[in-house]
């Protein structure tokens, strides 16, 4: 009877680590798709369309990089519904 108990409970343990380790590879493999899928698209469509999603041009006679919002420029209708 004490063989069956210890038989179960390292069944259990078993299958737990076991569940474990295939929710790690089901996930890295997963979120690696999706990854790849996701960023790698939109890199890829970002460069064919030359779009920067960034300013990474270094001007040395710039003071500052700073860029003003001008968000008075707008008439105060322009803002409702903006999302």
């Amino acid at each position: 009877m004490e063989n069956n108990k210890t038989f179960i409970t390292g069944f259990k343990e078993g299958q737990k680590y076991f569940g474990e380790n295939i929710a790690a590879v089901v996930n890295l493999v997963l979120l690696s798709f999706v990854y790849i899928v996701g960023a790698g698209l939109t890199s890829l469509a970002a460069r064919v369309l030359g779009k920067s999603f960034l300013d990474k041009k270094i001007d040395s006679d710039t003071k500052s990089y700073w860029e003003d919002l001008n968000l008075k420029t707008q008439k105060k209708e322009a803002y409702y519904r903006q999302f």
